[in-house]
């Protein structure tokens, strides 16, 4: 029997040897006609086939999974890439105008809070000479002037060194010197020196206090400074006798406060007195201040040299209960006597805050002594 030959010829290239099988539809490239695995179908592919070489080593897998971004073609991937660019750009600004974190307001500082109490004597002023009042009066041994306004000893505190400390002290102590001792604030002058202590967020109730003073626990002109009545009172010595402590705590990692309490005393008379220069000289009187300040420094008022008046109380006499101590100081004169006037009425049914209506005794022991007699 002749051996069979085949001719590869007649065969299309996609039929086996032995010719299309029976009963199969169609041969050659008729059967995968309806498949075309072009270079994006290839790419877009889930699976691909490992390499020979990859195949052959152990525990390898016939294919691996392609990651989405491989199966995206490189304009696509430009695109996607410039997409989150924009987004991620977009969420930054939107996040830095709608930021939760704001940064903290300034600090504003705390109006002043005030209280004037005149205190009343109970019977006539002591007159005299003013060393002889001194002399027969507690104020003996005060020191004069802004000599008496001593600093105490200083220690560091956990926030604030020992100069710093220091520092704010001064800081008060050139407070009270312009505003208790200086002639030209006593007297109706210049207070712009007083002004320029304070921080700047309290100068419009300063202003208005000294503008419109008002009994109203806020706005008394005596609650930041003393002044006696213009045209009214002249110091019949311009030296003041002081005497107080000063003391100093931190209450804040960037705040120290300062307690002030000190006692001036005045020699003070009738302006444009009449008679002689030895008649003058001996209708003098004594009028007493107490004055109790609290002060808060920040750490940047020291290098500004500024300071913020938080509470102040103040006691003067010898004054007439009925007189409007808010806006100055109205001290009554060498023989003068309170009278019968009690402190002006406060209406509790007034809305607001209504004036105080604060008034004392002065005691008979903060007098000057009577003066022995002459022989």
């Amino acid at each position: 029997m002749a051996p069979q030959t085949y001719s590869c010829g007649m065969a299309g290239a996609g039929d086996p040897p032995e010719g299309t099988p029976e009963g199969a539809a169609g041969g050659g490239e008729d059967e995968y006609r309806s498949v075309v695995f072009d270079e994006s179908f290839v790419r877009a592919a889930r699976l691909q086939e490992y390499s020979a070489r990859e195949r052959m080593e152990d525990h390898a897998r016939a294919v691996r999974t392609r990651h989405a971004w491989v199966r995206l073609g490189g304009a696509r991937q430009a695109v996607l890439l410039a997409v989150l660019i924009v987004i991620a750009f977009g969420t930054a600004i939107y996040m830095g105008i709608r930021h939760p974190y704001r940064p903290p307001d300034p600090v504003t500082a705390e109006p002043l809070r005030s209280t004037v109490v005149p205190l009343a004597p109970t019977g006539a002023v002591p007159g005299g000479k003013p060393a002889d009042l001194f002399a027969r009066s507690p104020a003996a041994q005060y020191r004069l002037g802004a000599a008496g306004v001593n600093l105490p000893t200083v220690a560091r505190t956990e926030h604030f060194s020992d100069g710093q400390v220091v520092s704010a002290l001064t800081l008060v102590k050139d407070y009270l010197v312009r505003s208790s001792i200086d002639p030209a604030t006593l007297t109706g002058g210049s207070i712009r020196p007083v002004g320029l202590l304070l921080t700047p967020s309290q100068l419009d109730q300063f202003d208005r206090s000294l503008a419109h003073p008002a009994d109203d626990g806020r706005h008394a002109a005596t609650g930041w400074l003393l002044r006696f009545a213009p045209g009214q009172v002249e110091l019949a010595d311009p030296n003041v006798r002081v005497s107080g402590t000063l003391s100093a705590a931190e209450i804040s990692a960037d705040a120290l406060e300062v307690s002030a309490d000190f006692t001036f005393a005045y020699a003070v008379r009738p302006a444009a007195a009449e008679g002689t220069a030895e008649q003058q000289a001996s209708a003098a009187s004594l009028f007493t201040v107490r004055r109790e300040l609290r002060f808060r420094i920040g750490r940047d008022d020291l290098g500004d040299h500024r300071l913020e008046v938080l509470q102040s109380t103040l006691q003067a006499g010898p004054m007439s209960c009925s007189a409007d101590a808010s806006s100055a100081l109205r001290p009554l004169f060498a023989g003068q006597r309170a009278g019968s006037a009690g402190p002006a009425g406060t209406d509790p049914y007034a809305r607001g805050r209504p004036g105080t209506g604060l008034c004392g005794k002065l005691a008979a022991t903060s007098q000057p002594s009577p003066a022995p007699p002459s022989r």
